[in-house]
């Protein structure tokens, strides 16, 4: 059962009459609470977004409203209804918590109070900071008192001069010490958020939804590379003409590599053998980055447009609560669990005209690789097509490539010298004209779901493959060995949101020190779809050390044969106690 509870609007006043019915309906049943209410007012209530409205699988569910009295000393919440069918569902805790935080959001300095007889309400309101109090303790306005005439136990109020009735008090004081220290767990109108803005449907609809929320919005993105000048610059105005206050681009390419791609090298890391990691090896960057902007401006809390189903909503979370606790973490769309549809439907109810629904696939850029979703990577049997890679086959004809390391990094692309992020660029450049590097990969999500995306990364593919060559002629047996171990787990950490724990640390410095040897070329030629590594040349290739006295297949001047047939005897020890054992057993 999907269930969505949000803020009135005013196309919600077609609900008024229903409302109005079942809350007299209820009433009734119970024998106790308010009979009736008039459907005008609550449709003013409604346009005026000050109720909550729930649904369940589209279907009206649930609702609640609030009221002010006394120049807004006082907040009530009132009118907490559920459906008979929707019941059972944990529906009315949902919209009490909602009610409540929109009373806290749009009145801040209120005091809010609630009458009931139902004893779950006490409960739900209790655990919110809610004390039970004596009526005088209430507001003394009379057009809220007037609003009990209507209640079957009026009398019982009346009789009592409006001090006690069968309801039981409850106040919510915001200046107690203690509800102070829980309202820095909720926002207030005109709070400042940092928004994770990419300039996508997702991001772009938690932009506008904040906004009108009436929080002060400030949008940032972090490159760590696909983006080209002219497209930051177009992220930029989007955000700026849907109305973020602010927005700052904020440049990790160097800081990624040289915390997190330069790693991914040394361990040739391809998750499942498929995926170089790209978008996931992204994010927590990202996010490391954003919290620490949010910090520097001083917002209270930060938003994402991650949906509830991915493993990026994990990793920034972490992340978050990792390095600024103190700050709240919203992601509209998960906690709403808003569709696609729904999305592109608000943004043009709102006046955001963009071809969201133009874009089939969903594309991430960077530069260790492209990730891309669309309805085949929904599937398990349909295949990527060709055109939904961004970029296209340009060249038939093959082509040399020779690629430089000195201690496991990139020095430089056919002989010419730069920085490892420079060089990277550039062999994205030439080989994904051959079509290079493309795949689609099936994994395991940090929620426990599989997960299946089509990629493309030249760049990244070919770099790891023509290490990892270099690495064999090199590497001692026992060093590949453990490299290939703890590579394993370096990328299933980082994969998992794991990268702020120390144990990545450790693990880095063991695969530095493996590199300390690892200078040399590799030559690669390249053809459509495909590359071949033809070899490479080392001044510490173990297959032309000096000391090197015999070679493969051929002769050797090392050791005779009578050596080896010694070896042998000994090597295989073990193994002919074992299976003379095991004869001995059969006999």
């Amino acid at each position: 059962m999907k269930i969505k509870v949000r803020v009135s609007h005013e196309e919600d006043t077609k609900y008024a009459f229903l409302i109005c019915k079942k809350i007299e309906e209820s009433a009734k049943i119970r024998g106790t609470g308010i009979a009736k209410k008039d459907p005008e007012y609550i449709k003013l209530i409604i346009i005026h977004g000050n109720a909550v409205i729930a649904f369940c699988d589209g279907k009206l569910a649930g609702f609640s409203y609030l009221e002010t009295f006394q120049n807004e000393e006082f907040v009530v919440n009132s009118g907490l209804i559920v459906f008979p069918e929707f019941r059972k569902q944990g529906l009315a805790k949902i919209i009490k918590f909602e009610i409540f935080k929109l009373s806290r959001k749009k009145f801040p300095n209120s005091k809010i109070f609630s009458i009931t007889t139902s004893n779950p309400v006490i409960k739900i309101n209790t655990k919110l900071g809610f004390k039970p109090v004596s009526f005088s303790e209430l507001t003394h306005s009379e057009e809220f008192w007037k609003g009990c005439q209507s209640c079957a136990n009026f009398d019982i109020l009346a009789r009592n001069q409006k001090k006690m009735c069968l309801c039981t008090g409850l106040l919510y004081n915001p200046n107690t010490d203690n509800n102070k220290k829980k309202d820095k767990n909720y926002l207030s109108t005109g709070d400042k958020i940092v928004l994770a803005y990419s300039g996508g449907l997702d991001t772009s609809y938690c932009l506008k939804y904040l906004i009108q929320e009436k929080y002060e919005v400030h949008t940032v993105i972090i490159n760590t590379g696909g983006f080209k000048k002219d497209e930051l610059d177009q992220i930029e105005k989007r955000a700026l003409s849907i109305g973020s206050q602010s927005h700052k681009t904020i440049d990790a390419i160097e800081e990624y590599y040289q915390n997190c791609i330069k790693y991914l090298i040394f361990g040739n890391i391809l998750k499942n053998n498929t995926y170089p990691l790209s978008a996931s090896s992204e994010r927590i960057f990202q996010a490391i980055k954003i919290a620490q902007y949010a910090t520097y401006i001083q917002a209270k809390a930060i938003a994402h447009g991650s949906t509830g189903a991915g493993n990026d909503q994990i990793r920034f979370d972490i992340a978050f609560q990792i390095i600024c606790p103190e700050k709240i973490t919203l992601s509209p769309i998960r906690e709403m669990k808003v569709s696609r549809k729904e999305e592109i439907e608000y943004l043009k109810n709102k006046g955001v005209f963009i071809c969201w629904d133009q874009a089939k696939y969903s594309i991430n850029k960077g530069i260790w690789g492209t990730s891309i979703g669309g309805k085949e990577t929904l599937t398990s049997d349909h295949d990527f097509p060709e055109e939904a890679y961004p970029t296209k086959l340009k060249r038939k004809k093959s082509e040399n490539l020779e690629l430089e390391f000195e201690k496991g990094e990139l020095v430089s692309v056919n002989q010419e010298k730069g920085k490892a992020t420079k060089n990277i660029i550039k062999i994205e450049e030439i080989a994904s004209e051959f079509a290079i590097g493309r795949g689609i990969h099936i994994g395991d999500t940090i929620l426990g779901i599989k997960g299946r995306i089509a990629f493309e990364a030249p760049a990244a593919i070919i770099i790891i493959k023509a290490h990892h060559l270099l690495e064999k002629h090199i590497l001692t047996k026992w060093q590949l060995y453990w490299k290939e171990q703890l590579s394993n787990w370096y990328g299933m950490l980082l994969h998992e949101a794991q990268y702020l724990d120390p144990v990545m640390r450790d693990i880095e410095k063991f695969l530095k020190s493996t590199q300390e040897r690892l200078t040399g070329t590799v030559d690669i030629i390249l053809y459509p779809y495909r590359f071949h590594l033809v070899g490479i040349k080392s001044k510490f290739d173990l297959m032309t050390s000096s000391n090197m006295a015999a070679q493969y297949g051929e002769m050797n001047y090392a050791w005779t044969a009578e050596d080896v047939k010694g070896f042998t005897k000994i090597f295989g020890n073990q193994m002919k106690m074992y299976h003379n054992l095991k004869k001995k057993k059969n006999d």
